[in-house]
């Protein structure tokens, strides 16, 4: 039987490296044992952004744990710690990071699509 919850630090789940962008991962979603919904911690380091994406099929949430900046369509916005984001799937998305601090992002998306392992189908604008 699964469990029905569970409370995780992510500071204990290995750093991985996403595969689109040299940006560090915790991928939650395994160890929060989720099954329909897929939860990665992103780590924007100083002058960095994740690659420009949208999922198929896929909405994502991004809660702005330090506070940050996102790029929808574009457009930049500033997000507040705490601060709340949902992109629709075929939104192109990116995360960046012009400050001289780190920022934190725990990025939500469902439905779940691939497996624990892989966070979804990623579509690379070209």
């Amino acid at each position: 039987m699964v469990s029905p919850y569970e409370i995780i630090q992510p500071a204990a789940v290995p750093i991985e490296r996403l595969n689109t962008c040299d940006m560090e991962v915790r991928k939650l979603t395994g160890p929060l044992g989720c099954e329909e919904i897929r939860v990665n911690q992103v780590v924007v380091e100083p002058d960095s952004v994740t690659t420009p994406h949208t999922h198929d099929g896929q909405e994502e949430v991004f809660v702005a744990t330090t506070g940050g900046r996102i790029s929808i369509e574009g457009d930049v916005y500033d997000v507040p710690e705490g601060g709340v984001v949902r992109v629709y799937p075929d939104t192109v998305r990116t995360l960046c990071n012009h400050t001289a601090e780190t920022h934190v992002w725990l990025a939500f998306v469902a439905p779940p699509v691939g497996t624990v392992d892989n966070f979804g189908n990623y579509v690379i604008e070209e």
